[in-house]
């Protein structure tokens, strides 16, 4: 299953893979993990159909994940589900606003993320999305990088 990192940090990244190993519980497909640390090439990625499920930085640089989580649940019809990494636990509303699937938060605890994103697989192998229930499908089908 196709899993994408976004952090500008490359350290930050790295904690994320660890922790995700090459699958985070017994039960779900390999991660197929890609690494991106730009907005920019983020939305190539998903442009492109590459992901199944997304692990955003919330702390990211410019573009935080918060934002860019939003951006996609507004704007990719079938969005995949969001796994989002906030800076502390006093951030959980606008983790709410951004729509995202599943939070965990800073410092990452390798435990909490592979359960977090093992629950995301499951329900991206199951034919669930990202999409909150009931939502119409949006105006446009990719994200644009304004």
């Amino acid at each position: 299953m196709k899993v994408v990192v976004y952090s500008h940090d490359a350290d930050t990244r790295a904690r994320i893979r660890l922790a995700i190993g090459r699958r985070p519980a017994p039960d779900v497909p390999e991660a197929e993990v890609t690494e991106v640390a730009t907005h920019a090439a983020l939305i190539r990625l998903l442009d492109a159909g590459g992901a199944d499920v997304m692990v955003l930085d919330g702390e990211a640089q410019p573009a935080g994940g918060m934002g860019v989580c939003r951006q996609a649940k507004d704007e990719i019809y079938h969005c995949p589900p969001v796994l989002l990494i906030i800076g502390r636990p006093d951030d959980g509303w606008l983790a709410t606003w951004s729509l995202a699937d599943a939070v965990v938060s800073h410092p990452i605890d390798p435990a909490a993320l592979a359960h977090a994103l093992a629950g995301l697989m499951r329900q991206r192998a199951a034919g669930g999305t990202g999409e909150p229930a009931g939502s119409a499908p949006p105006q446009a089908s990719t994200v644009s990088a304004t």
